[in-house]
C-alpha cells in the first residue's frame, strides 16, 4: 500500500483559510493525504462562509472545529509529514515542536474573514481565496513525492508557496470537485 502523508495546515484563528486548506487537501489528495488544520490562537468557531465553500465540493463539515495547534504537538498526535502556514501572522510565530520533523512551507493568503460588506461580497471573497488555495493544493498533491528526495520536496513546496495567487491561473480551474460516496 502507498504511504498516506499527514499534512497540518496552520493559521492563527483556524476559522477559514486553514479549514479550507484541510478540506481541499483531503479531497484533491484522493486518499494519498490526510489533512488536519489548527490555529495558534483558535477563534473557537469555523466561519460559515468557509463551511459553504467546503460543502460546495461535497466535503463533510459536521465535525469541523476550530482547534489549537497544541493538539498536534501533544503525545499521541498524528505525526505530520508536512506543515503549511497559510497566514502571515502564524508564519511569524514560534511554532511548537512537531514530532517527526515534517517539511514546512509558508503559503500565504489574504484573510477572507476580514472581508467587509454584504454577505454576497464576503461570499465572493471566500470563493476567490478558496480557488487560490485550491490552485496551490493541486500543485502540491500532484508532486511525485515517492520519486523526489527530501531536499527536492522542500524546494517544491516552498516554490508552491511563492507562486502568485492573483490573477488566478486558469490551470487551477480544472475539473469540478466532488467527494464521491464511500
Amino acid at each position: 500500500m502507498d504511504k498516506v502523508y499527514n499534512v497540518l495546515v496552520l493559521c492563527t484563528g483556524n476559522s477559514a483559510r486553514s479549514i479550507m486548506g484541510e478540506g481541499l487537501i483531503n479531497v484533491l489528495g484522493k486518499g494519498r493525504f490526510k489533512a488536519y488544520s489548527a490555529g495558534s490562537h483558535p477563534s473557537g468557531v469555523v466561519n460559515p462562509f468557509a463551511i459553504e465553500q467546503l460543502k460546495s465540493i461535497g466535503y463533510p463539515t459536521d465535525n469541523l472545529r476550530s482547534k489549537s495547534w497544541d493538539e498536534f504537538s501533544a503525545p499521541g498526535a498524528p505525526q505530520m509529514d508536512f506543515v503549511f502556514t497559510v497566514c502571515d501572522k502564524a508564519a511569524g510565530e514560534t511554532c511548537p515542536f512537531w514530532p517527526g520533523h515534517p517539511l514546512t512551507a509558508h503559503w500565504g493568503f489574504e484573510d477572507p474573514a476580514a472581508a467587509q460588506g454584504s454577505d454576497e461580497e464576503k461570499r465572493r471573497v471566500f470563493q476567490t481565496i478558496f480557488r487560490q488555495i485550491m490552485c496551490r493544493v493541486r500543485a502540491f498533491v500532484s508532486l511525485p513525492l515517492d520519486k523526489l528526495d527530501e531536499a527536492a520536496i522542500k524546494q517544491e513546496i516552498t516554490a508552491i508557496g511563492k507562486t502568485p495567487v492573483m490573477p488566478l491561473p486558469e490551470q487551477c480551474e480544472q475539473e469540478p470537485l466532488a467527494v464521491t460516496s464511500k
